[in-house]
């Protein structure tokens, strides 16, 4: 089998509400700049990254796939992944303008795309390609009553029906307010609403300082708060490392973290114990699995986060020992073949062959813009 084209396209969706905030970012609407890889076989393969929807940026990523990526690819094997990764990570003039951003969202596109192929040419889901176990339950944790926009009452009305109504055993909320008695009380609230059973976790978008940071930490044990995740900005691995030492919390991290160097330093010095390895910032499924790979020999546990909204995280998390639960928020349902299905607080498992990355012809008529 041989690749003989290669394009690219964006789609946008709206997020739920209108528009979702956290500390540091509004959105409203998700951004899936999108790889289609064909085969002379009759395969053809999709795969993404998720932005914050910003169109002059996914055109960017959108370019970068077609004209960067793609003619390195045509002519070539795609069950060759891991040659193929490291001919396009390797290729000098793209590697020189950068090894993060815009190249590496598209090459995690691409990358994606190629196991889509792999999988559908073998007949599978991609889950059972890498060797999953169709009886592993992967538990889902919902983020989508957690914005920090959301009034205290809204916040604590929407956790407290994602776990009595419809079956989550764990939330999570976003803190970072202008005042940090504000986000105490939220924690507080919405644990009180869900109760001592369920797990609550926090997460701050790199909004603290670490005085700020060391503050809240005293806190957040007391409400038996499951991981603080991205306390600190992105890439301060001292200050991380100095927070670790000095709070019960454990910290999660990693969505900010674009390559295996980056997770290898965090988890060397013991800066995070929650690896949250997305294959759609690293670049994908093959270098998410070098660092899943990476935590499980450190026994560090990895909770994807899903700027594929779990797609293909489903079943990386399916496939792999490091990982039992996975964040869930429900933007990209109507806009797959198979979308990633919560039921009774668990996963459902993915049975069409391929990434569960194929896009409905009614999805791109409808979220299609460039």
């Amino acid at each position: 089998m041989r690749i003989t084209a290669v394009d690219s396209f964006v789609l946008h969706v709206s997020v739920t509400g209108g528009h979702i905030e956290d500390s540091s970012h509004r959105v409203d609407r998700w951004g899936v700049p999108m790889a289609r890889i064909e085969t002379d076989e009759g395969i053809t393969g999709f795969g993404y990254t998720g932005t914050h929807g910003h169109l002059p940026t996914d055109r960017l990523i959108a370019e970068c796939i077609k004209e960067a990526y793609g003619p390195l690819l045509i002519g070539e094997d795609p069950a060759s992944t891991e040659a193929l990764w490291n001919k396009l990570y390797n290729c000098s003039p793209i590697r020189w303008v950068g090894r993060s951003g815009i190249t590496h969202l598209a090459l995690s596109a691409v990358d994606i795309a190629l196991w889509d192929i792999r999988a559908k040419a073998a007949g599978v889901p991609l889950w059972k390609l890498l060797g999953g176990d169709e009886e592993k339950r992967v538990e889902a944790y919902n983020t989508d009553w957690g914005w920090l926009q959301l009034s205290l009452e809204t916040l604590v009305s929407g956790c407290k029906r994602l776990v009595e109504e419809e079956g989550y055993n764990g939330v999570k909320i976003k803190v970072g307010s202008s005042d940090i008695s504000i986000d105490r009380k939220r924690i507080a609230a919405v644990r009180d609403a869900i109760g001592p059973e369920r797990k609550l976790m926090v997460d701050a978008n790199g909004k603290f300082d670490l005085s700020a940071a060391l503050r809240m930490g005293k806190y957040l044990s007391d409400y038996d708060v499951v991981w603080f995740e991205e306390p600190l900005w992105f890439e301060d691995l001292l200050g991380h490392v100095r927070l670790a030492s000095a709070i019960d919390t454990p910290i999660a991290l990693g969505e900010q973290l674009y390559a295996l160097c980056d997770f290898a330093n965090f988890i060397a010095m013991g800066a995070v114990h929650i690896v949250q390895a997305d294959a759609t910032r690293l670049a994908g499924v093959t270098e998410w699995l070098k660092v899943t790979d990476l935590a499980y020999a450190h026994r560090l546990p990895v909770v994807p986060h899903v700027g594929d909204m779990a797609q293909v995280h489903l079943h990386l998390c399916i496939a792999h020992p490091a990982c039992d639960t996975l964040e869930y928020i429900p933007w990209l349902k109507e806009v797959f073949e198979e979308p990633a299905r919560v039921r009774d607080g668990r996963f459902c498992i993915p049975q069409r062959p391929g990434a569960s990355t194929t896009p409905t012809e009614s999805a791109l008529a409808r979220f299609r813009v460039a």
